[in-house]
Order: C-alpha cells, then structure tokens, then sequence
C-alpha cells in the first residue's frame, strides 16, 4: 500500500516523495519488462565542441503531438504501451495531475548518469509536474540551486519502486542531475512523467 508522501524540506522548491508505491506488481517483474519492451535511442550530444554517446538509454513516450525538445533535440513521442498506460494512470492517481508523455532513461551501469539540468523548457510550461519513478539499483539524484551558493547540495536516494514529485517553482531554482559512481552497481530505469502544453 502507498503510504502518504514526505514533503522535501528544500527551500524554493516544492517536492513530495513516495519512498515506495503500489504498483500492482512485483518491482524487480516491472524493471525486467521495461528494459525488454522499451524502444531504447543512443543519442549523441555535443558539449564544447566534442560530440560523444549520450552516458544512457532514453526513450519518449506520449499521446500524439505531445513532442519535446531539449538538449538541442526535437523527440516526437512514441505511441503509449500497455504497461506505460497502467503507470501513467497509477501515478497520475498520486500526483494530483494530468501526464500526456514520459521520458525514460536506462542507466545500464555506474558510468551512466545525467548531467546537472533543469526542466524548464518553454513546453512544459512556467510551474511544471514532473513525477519521476524509479526501478532497480539505488542512485541518489542531487540538487544545486540554480543561484543560492550558501544552500548545500541536496542528495536524494531514489530506491526502486520510488515516487518523486516535482511542482511548484522547483525548476526555477533548482537543477538536478545523477553522478557516476565508482563503484559496481546494477541497472536503474527511470520515467519522468510530464504534460506538454501547446506553445
């Protein structure tokens, strides 16, 4: 059973956190079936000059026209599959808010991981929902506010089968990322559930 959510004690943000959810299946089930039936894309970016692999596997997901750009690139959503169209419905069930899309990142291993980012692009919106669900190995997302130096990186373990809510003005001050590790560690699949407004 869903407990009810943490509220994150950060300042200029607004986010709720779910340690774990019910979902209706079993979590290790659900990781298995994502990393099999997802269409994953390696993309490249371009950073100083040099383009290289993106550090992960990332699919989009969404009704029709929801596209998305970031990073440079334009992504025209892939039709919902039936297991997406379950977790959309479950999450949108706790988040309080409407998602017609979701990105997904495959983090296959310790040196895959994500840049220190916004979500703040003009489709998404001035205050945006973002509901980011996480399976498999533990990684802790970190934040830095985007002007405040005197307020400490914020780090946030994100065990499988968690539920982070993003709202309010959360992107206006704050960027979030996730490190390499050192360390062995297992594969991670994370959905970051989202609405694309028409712009």
């Amino acid at each position: 059973m869903t407990g009810k959510p943490t509220v994150l004690p950060l300042p200029d943000s607004d986010l709720l956190f779910f340690e774990r959810v019910d979902l209706g299946r079993d979590r290790d089930r659900l990781l298995q079936q994502l990393v099999d039936e997802t269409d994953w894309q390696q993309e490249n970016i371009t950073l100083f000059g040099r383009t290289r692999p993106q550090p992960r596997l990332i699919a989009w997901y969404g009704d029709p026209g929801a596209s998305y750009t970031y990073s440079g690139m334009r992504h025209d959503p892939r039709p919902w599959t039936a297991l997406l169209l379950d977790l959309r419905r479950r999450v949108e069930s706790m988040a309080g808010s409407p998602f017609n899309s979701v990105l997904l990142n495959y983090y296959r291993g310790p040196r895959d991981s994500m840049g220190l980012h916004a979500d703040d692009e003009p489709e998404l919106g001035p205050e945006p929902v973002i509901a980011s669900l996480s399976f498999g190995e533990q990684r802790k997302l970190y934040f830095r506010h985007r002007t405040r130096r005197d307020l400490a990186t914020f780090n946030l373990p994100l065990p499988s089968g968690s539920l982070l809510i993003m709202r309010g003005a959360t992107q206006q001050h704050w960027k979030h990322g996730l490190r390499k590790l050192s360390r062995p560690c297992g594969p991670r699949v994370n959905l970051t559930f989202r609405q694309i407004l028409d712009t």
